[in-house]
C-alpha cells in the first residue's frame, strides 16, 4: 500500500495538469498547535494562482502556481495566523516557547535546574562543578559532608543551536541569562560527616559517597535540595570496560550533544576514570555510553607493548596488522596525504616494520608521541583516501585502507566504478513536504533512479539503498555502504529549514560532508552542478549526519533543492529540469573520477 501511495503522489505532482487544478486553500506546515523555540515561523501552502491569499488580513506572495512560505515573527505564548482565499478560511495556532529558563520570585529552586542532576563518579583532585537556577538576590550554596561550596551568580550567554548555521544566525544571545549559579571545588581522597545542628545529614555520607545538598537562601529563609550523588573513585581499583559493540559512539562529553569521537573497535579495553548518569569516561579521554559496554573482571590497567608491525595486499585494498597484548582505544585523523593512527595505552618496543611498495601507502613514519601514546603516520600516494576500516582480530588491530578503483581501458568512462545511491526517507518517513503536500520521499526516488540510469549509461556498477517506497533506518542504510563499499556513497536529498529560516528566500543546491576523504568530492559535485545549471548555491557544509559518517567510503549527502520554497518546489516537480538534475549529477561524478584516478 505505501508503495502505492507513494506512486499516486507522484502522479499527481507529475501530470500533464497544473498541479493546482484540483486544490482548495491548504497549509502543508505548521499543523495547528504547533510548538517552538524559534522567533520566527513560515507557513506553507498553496491555492489556486487567481485571486488573493491572506494572512490576517495581508496580501502574500506566491509563486506562479500559487504556492507560498511567508515568514512572521511570533510573540512568547499562542500565536494565530487566520488564511483566507476567496470563501474558504483556516486558522493556525503556534505558540512560542521561551528557551529561557524561568527564574522562581521565592525561596525555590527552578525545576530540574541543580547539576549535577544525575549520580556521578570521579577521580581524587578532579574539579566538580555545581549549579542551579535561583532568584537573582539569593545565597547558594552546596554542602559536601563538612566542605561548603559556594555558588554565585554567572550570568551566561547562551550559545545557538547547531542547526542555526543552516539559517546563517550562529550567533551567541546577546544578553546573558541571569539567575544562574556555580561553583566549582576539587574533590578530596574521602568525604567526612558533617552534623546539622542536632541532625546527621541524612546524604548517606560514606567515605567515598554523598548525595549533595544545594542550600538556598532568600530573605532570610533557608530550603534545601539534594542532588545527584557523588562518588570518589579509588585510582588503584578502576574497573575496566570492554566494548561490546561493532563501532562504540565514543564522544567528547557525557551525552548525545557532545560531539563524536572515532569509534572503538568491539573488543577495545580501558579503565573507567569517571561516570556521569550512562555514561562512562575511558581512561583515553572519550566518553561512551554504558550499553555498549562490558565490566571486565579485573582491575589490571589495560596497557600494551608493541614491537613489529605488517602489511599485507588484500583485493582491493591493503591490511596493516598492529599486534599488541590489549586491545586499546584507537583514533583516526586523515589530513592531505596523510592518515595517522593513534594507539593509546601503548609503548613501543619497535625495531622493525614491514612496508613493501604499495599502490596506495609511499611511507610508514611512527612516533612514541607520548607516553603510553604512539603514533603512526601512513604518508600516501595520492591526495584522495577511498575509505578505511577498523576491526581487533582477536588482541591484534587491523587497519584496512582501500585502493583507489582500477583505470580501465574501456569506452564507457565509469567502467568497472561501484557506487551506491542512497534514496532519502521512505514509507512512513516522509521526509521534507512541498507546498501541494508532495513527500520528499517520492521525488527522492525519482531522482536516484535517474541518476541511476545515467550511471549505468557510463560504465557504473550502481546499487540503491531502496528501489520502491519502503521504510529503511538509518543503521541499514549505513550498513549497506560498509557491506558493499562503494567507490563513492551519495545520499539524496530535498531540503528544509528550522522555524527560524526564511523559506520564501532560501533556496540552492547544498553538499555535506564529515570524513576529509569525502571533502573533495562534496565540493566537487556542488560546484559542478550549480555551474552547470546556473542553480543557486546553499553551500557545502561539515555535517555530523548517519549518511555522510561512514569511513569504509567516501561519503556525501547532497539537499538538491528546497521542497519547502514555492519557486523552487516548481523546479523540483518539473520532468525536464529533473531529467537535466540527473544528467549533472551524473557528469560531475564522471569527470571527479577523471580529476582524481
Amino acid at each position: 500500500m505505501r508503495h502505492i501511495l507513494g506512486l499516486a503522489l507522484l502522479g499527481f505532482v507529475m501530470a500533464s495538469a497544473p498541479a493546482w487544478a484540483n486544490q482548495s486553500l491548504s497549509v502543508v506546515y505548521p499543523p495547528n498547535e504547533h510548538q517552538t523555540t524559534s522567533d520566527r515561523i513560515f507557513l506553507i501552502g498553496t491555492a489556486p494562482p487567481e485571486g488573493e491569499v491572506l494572512i490576517n488580513d495581508k496580501a502574500i506572495a506566491r509563486s506562479r502556481a500559487g504556492h507560498f512560505a511567508p515568514s512572521f515573527p511570533l510573540q512568547l505564548g499562542d500565536n494565530v495566523f487566520t488564511l483566507r482565499y476567496r470563501n474558504q478560511q483556516l486558522q493556525i495556532k503556534v505558540t512560542r516557547l521561551s528557551t529561557k529558563p524561568e527564574i522562581p520570585a521565592g525561596l525555590a529552586f527552578a525545576k530540574d535546574s541543580l547539576t549535577p542532576a544525575v549520580d556521578i563518579a570521579r577521580l581524587p583532585g578532579e574539579l566538580v562543578c555545581f549549579s542551579a537556577i535561583a532568584s537573582p538576590n539569593a545565597t547558594v550554596s552546596v554542602n559536601l559532608g563538612d566542605q561548603n561550596v559556594p555558588l554565585l551568580p554567572q550570568p551566561q550567554i547562551q550559545l545557538p543551536p547547531n542547526s542555526a548555521a543552516l539559517t546563517q544566525q550562529n550567533q551567541p544571545t546577546s544578553q546573558p541569562v541571569s539567575g544562574q549559579y556555580q561553583g566549582c571545588t576539587t574533590l578530596p581522597t574521602s568525604f567526612n560527616l558533617l552534623v546539622y545542628g542536632n541532625n546527621i545529614n541524612t546524604g548517606a555520607v560514606t567515605a567515598n559517597s554523598i548525595q549533595p545538598q544545594f542550600q538556598l537562601t532568600v530573605n532570610g529563609q533557608t530550603t534545601t535540595q539534594h542532588s545527584g550523588r557523588i562518588t570518589i573513585l579509588s585510582s588503584t581499583q578502576l574497573e575496566v570496560a570492554e566494548v561490546t559493540v561493532d563501532a562504540g559512539v565514543a564522544r567528547t562529553g557525557p551525552g548525545t550533544d557532545y560531539s563524536r569521537l572515532t569509534p572503538l573497535p568491539k573488543g577495545t579495553r580501558a579503565r573507567i576514570t569517571a561516570k556521569e548518569g550512562e555514561w562512562l569516561r575511558l581512561d583515553y579521554g572519550g566518553w561512551i555510553n554504558a550499553q555498549e559496554t562490558r565490566i571486565v573482571p579485573s582491575t589490571v590497567p589495560p596497557r600494551s607493548l608493541i614491537r613489529s608491525v605488517s602489511a599485507r595486499q588484500i583485493p582491493d585494498a591493503t591490511e596493516i596488522v598492529f599486534p599488541l597484548q590489549v586491545p586499546v582505544p584507537v583514533s583516526i585523523q586523515q589530513g592531505d596525504r596523510t592518515l595517522t593512527l593513534t594507539l593509546y595505552n601503548t609503548t613501543a618496543q619497535t625495531d622493525v616494520i614491514r612496508l613493501d611498495d604499495n599502490p596506495f601507502i609511499s611511507r610508514l613514519d611512527w612516533q612514541q608521541s607520548a607516553p603510553e601514546q604512539v603514533q603512526y603516520t601512513f604518508n600516501l600516494k595520492s591526495a584522495q583516501q577511498w575509505g578505511y576500516k577498523l576491526r581487533y582480530d582477536g588482541t591484534s588491530l587491523v587497519l584496512t585502507l582501500r585502493h583507489p578503483p582500477e583505470s580501465q581501458q574501456h569506452p564507457l568512462p565509469l567502467a568497472g566504478i561501484k557506487i551506491l545511491l542512497d534514496p532519502g526517507h521512505g514509507g512512513a518517513e516522509l521526509g521534507a513536504r512541498g507546498p501541494t503536500g508532495y513527500p520528499e520521499k517520492a521525488i527522492n526516488l525519482v531522482i536516484s533512479k535517474l541518476v541511476r540510469d545515467q550511471l549505468v549509461a557510463r560504465g557504473a556498477t550502481v546499487y540503491m539503498t531502496r528501489e520502491e517506497d519502503i521504510e529503511l533506518s538509518l543503521g541499514d542504510r549505513v550498513a549497506m555502504i560498509d557491506k558493499l563499499e562503494p567507490a563513492i556513497a551519495l545520499s539524496l536529498h530535498y531540503n528544509a529549514l528550522p522555524d527560524s529560516g526564511d523559506a520564501m528566500n532560501t533556496q540552492g543546491f547544498g553538499a555535506f560532508w564529515y570524513h576529509p576523504q569525502a571533502h573533495n568530492l562534496a565540493v566537487f559535485l556542488h560546484n559542478y552542478v550549480v555551474n552547470k545549471l546556473h542553480r543557486p548555491s546553499y553551500g557545502v557544509y561539515w555535517n555530523n549526519l548517519a549518511l555522510t559518517r561512514p569511513a569504509s567510503a567516501p561519503s556525501v549527502l547532497l539537499e538538491l533543492g528546497f521542497m519547502i520554497n514555492p519557486t523552487e518546489f516548481e523546479w523540483i516537480v518539473d520532468p525536464q529540469a529533473q531529467s537535466n538534475l540527473a544528467s549533472a549529477i551524473a557528469e560531475g561524478i564522471t569527470e571527479w573520477f577523471r580529476s582524481v584516478r
